[in-house]
């Protein structure tokens, strides 16, 4: 039997009250935006949220991580990251989420020491059994992760953010864009900006939902979009391309099999997940 929503709400607006300061490590996607908008009803001021800003972030989701933040009245800052400046970051090992997280908390652990707060993550379970390196770093720097300790999946998460009536409850799953690119290709500014202009325009054919996964240097675009979506994309064939051709990639291929989060993964011989 599924936990009641205002039984999980109760325990994780408990957990965060126990806390005296935070912030909230917030990319603008359903799970972060939970824990921020919470922390900021339990804790008032003594919570904020912190958008880490680079190239590997989507400009759409910046700008909705600050309407998100204006629109709830929560304290909300920016911070620039300098994981592209890392070089075990940019050789894309499998590994990279975890020079990542690196980044974050390097960039945000002597601000918390400052204030006197702790780093809140918006993990939730569902995220513990997947290939996430960055979970060690933040281990290591004695991070939090409230959903995880109060017992939310994905689909508690999204039901008790529907039940508060938060505008990201039912926003598709988001991953930067450095997550595109082929494990062992180098991850760059430009190619990031390539990524990004080739999915504003997978979108604007009609496909909210996508991935442009970048392989072969940089040179190909595998598009993947909702498998029940394929046939209409394959339809929009050339639009697609044409599309995908103008934001700098040679090769445009549309996957037969659609979405799933961590595609990617395969090359590092995981298995993708199904994407909640």
């Amino acid at each position: 039997m599924e936990p009641a929503v205002d039984t999980l709400l109760a325990a994780l607006r408990d957990r965060l009250r126990s806390e005296q300061r935070l912030f909230v490590a917030f990319s603008g996607g359903v799970d972060s935006a939970l824990v921020a908008a919470v922390a900021a009803e339990e804790l008032g001021d003594r919570a904020v949220a912190v958008t880490a800003v680079s190239a590997s972030l989507p400009r759409a989701e910046r700008a909705a991580a600050r309407e998100f933040a204006r629109g709830r009245g929560i304290a909300h800052v920016e911070v620039d990251t300098d994981e592209l400046d890392r070089p075990a970051y940019v050789a894309n090992a499998g590994d990279r989420c975890y020079h990542c997280k690196s980044a974050l908390f390097d960039a945000l652990a002597p601000l918390a020491t400052l204030a006197g707060a702790r780093i809140a993550l918006g993990t939730n379970l569902d995220d513990l059994g997947d290939h996430r390196p960055g979970q060690r770093a933040a281990a290591a720097r004695g991070a939090i992760a409230p959903l995880v300790d109060t017992g939310f999946g994905k689909a508690e998460v999204r039901r008790v953010s529907e039940a508060m009536g938060l505008a990201t409850a039912h926003k598709p799953a988001a991953a930067c864009l450095a997550s595109r690119v082929a494990y062992g290709d180098p991850v760059t500014p430009e190619l990031l900006r390539r990524i990004e202009r080739a999915e504003m325009a997978v979108r604007e054919l009609g496909f909210p939902v996508c991935r442009v996964r970048a392989h072969a240097g940089g040179a190909v675009a595998r598009v993947e979009v909702p498998a029940d979506e394929v046939p209409r994309a394959a339809e929009l064939r050339g639009a697609l391309d044409a599309g995908v051709r103008a934001a700098g990639f040679d090769f445009c291929a549309l996957d037969l099999q659609g979405f799933a989060s961590g595609r990617m993964n395969v090359l590092l011989g995981m298995p993708a997940r199904a994407t909640p």
